[in-house]
C-alpha cells in the first residue's frame, strides 16, 4: 500500500487531545489501546486510519460513551518495528486497556500478537489486508477486519471476467510489495485462465514508462492490470498510456483507491477502474462522510473508514459483553455477526462466522471508476 497519504492538522490535533485525555478522564473510563506508526514505513496509511479511530471515539463520547463511561484512547507509536510493537502492546496491557487495535505493518502486528496471546487481551487490526495475519499465530484473541489481499484481487478478476477479457498485460514496480502484489495477480490470472501477453516492470526512480508501455501496445491486450504500489511510477505508467494514445481498459489495484492520485496523476485518471472497499452510495457510508466532513472540514476516504469501523466494532462487542472483562469481550467479538459498518459494499456486513477471525465480507469489495480526477461510481460488487 502506498505510503504517501496525508494526515490533516485538525485530525492530528484531535489525536493529541485524545492522548491528553487520561489527565482529564481520570480512572472512570473504558480504555482502548491503539498501536500506530507515526514515523516509520506505515505512516502514510496508518495516520488516516488512526484519524478515523480518533473520530469514532469522539463520536462515542458525544453520545454518552460506553456502559456509562467515557472512552479513553491510548495511542502508542511502534515506528513500524516489530520489537517496538510488542513493547507498545505490553505497555497498553499494563495500562489496563480492554482492547488493542493495531494499525501498522504486518510483521509489527504479528509481534504484538505474541503479547495479546500471552495476556489474553482482545486485539484486532481494522485495516491490514495480509492473508496470513490470523493463520501464522493461533491467537483466539486476535481478529482482522481489513479485506484480505486475495479478496481484493478476486474482486478485480471477477470484474475482468464479466468484461470477457481473455488476454491482459500486467505492470508493476520493483518494490518488495509491488513484486508480491504482482505474483498474487499473476497466480490469480493464470488460475482464471486469462492469458498474460505482456509482463513489464517500471523500476523505482524511473523517469518514463514509455519502453514498457510500447511493449504493452505491441502485445495488444484486452486490458492492462496495474499491480504496482509506488505512486510516482504508477503516475508514469498513466502518463505514458495517455501520450501513446492507448485505448485498452486500465484496471488498478487497491492502491489506486487513495485520493492522492487525484493530484499526482491529475488529468490522467479518467476511466481507470480500481478495486475499493468504500461505496459512497451506501447509507452508512454516506452518513459517515457527512459527519466526518462536518467535524473536520475534510472529506473522508476508505482509510479513515477502517479506523472508524474498528473502534465501533470494539464498542459493539463491549456493549454486548456488558463488561470490560477480557474473556467476555473476546467471546462477544467472536460472536459478531451482521454488523454493518461504513466499509464494504451495499448489503454486506462484518462477522466472524464458523469460528473465523477474518471479518470482512468476501463479497464486500467493489470496483469503482475514476470520472475525471475524482473517484466515481461503483460498477461491480463482489467476486461473483
Amino acid at each position: 500500500m502506498n505510503r504517501t497519504f496525508l494526515f490533516t492538522k485538525r485530525a492530528l490535533g484531535a489525536a493529541v487531545l485524545v492522548l491528553a485525555a487520561p489527565l482529564a478522564f481520570g480512572q472512570n473510563t473504558i480504555k482502548i489501546g491503539m498501536i500506530t506508526d507515526r514515523v516509520g514505513p506505515a505512516k502514510g496509511y496508518a495516520e488516516p486510519v488512526a484519524a478515523g479511530a480518533v473520530y469514532a471515539v469522539k463520536e462515542l463520547n458525544a453520545k454518552g460513551g460506553l456502559l456509562g463511561k467515557q472512552v479513553e484512547l491510548l495511542v502508542e507509536d511502534d515506528q513500524g518495528k516489530p520489537d517496538v510493537s510488542a513493547t507498545a502492546a505490553r505497555k497498553l496491557v499494563d495500562s489496563g486497556v480492554a482492547f488493542i487495535l493495531s494499525v501498522s505493518l504486518t510483521p509489527a502486528t504479528q509481534q504484538a500478537q505474541s503479547v495479546t496471546l500471552e495476556t489474553k487481551t482482545p486485539h484486532m487490526t481494522p485495516s491490514n489486508s495480509g492473508d496470513t495475519l490470523t493463520t501464522q499465530i493461533n491467537n483466539p484473541n486476535f481478529w482482522q477486519t481489513g479485506p484480505l489481499g486475495s479478496t481484493q484481487i478476486a474482486t478485480l478478476l471477477s470484474y475482468a471476467r464479466n468484461k470477457n477479457f481473455k488476454k491482459v498485460a500486467l505492470l508493476t514496480d520493483n518494490s518488495d510489495l509491488g513484486q508480491l502484489t504482482n505474483r498474487f495477480f499473476k497466480g490469480a490470472l493464470e488460475k482464471a485462465q486469462i492469458a498474460i501477453v505482456s509482463e513489464e516492470v517500471v523500476p523505482r526512480g524511473s523517469t518514463t514508462a514509455d519502453p514498457q508501455m510500447q511493449k504493452v501496445r505491441a502485445a495488444n491486450p484486452d486490458a492492462v492490470f496495474l499491480a504496482g504500489v509506488l505512486t510516482p511510477e504508477n503516475a508514469l505508467i498513466l502518463r505514458s498510456y495517455r501520450q501513446l494514445g492507448l485505448k485498452m481498459p486500465l484496471l488498478g489495484n487497491y492502491n489506486f483507491s487513495i485520493p492522492v492520485y487525484g493530484s499526482v496523476a491529475k488529468g490522467l485518471l479518467d476511466g481507470l477502474a480500481f478495486v475499493d472497499a468504500f461505496d459512497p452510495a451506501k447509507p452508512q457510508t454516506r452518513q459517515f462522510i457527512e459527519n466526518f466532513k462536518k467535524d473536520s472540514g475534510n472529506e473522508p476516504y476508505n482509510l479513515n473508514g477502517y479506523g472508524y469501523d474498528g473502534v465501533m466494532l470494539v464498542a459493539d462487542a463491549i456493549k454486548r459483553a456488558g463488561d470490560t472483562d477480557k474473556e467476555k469481550v473476546r467471546a462477544a467479538m467472536q460472536a459478531t455477526t451482521g454488523y454493518v459498518g461504513v466499509m464494504g459494499g451495499v448489503g454486506t456486513a462484518y462477522g466472524f462466522a464458523d469460528g473465523k477471525r477474518t471479518g470482512f465480507d468476501p463479497n464486500g469489495m467493489v470496483v469503482r471508476v475514476y470520472e475525471g480526477d475524482r473517484q466515481g461510481k461503483v460498477v461491480h460488487v463482489g467476486v461473483k
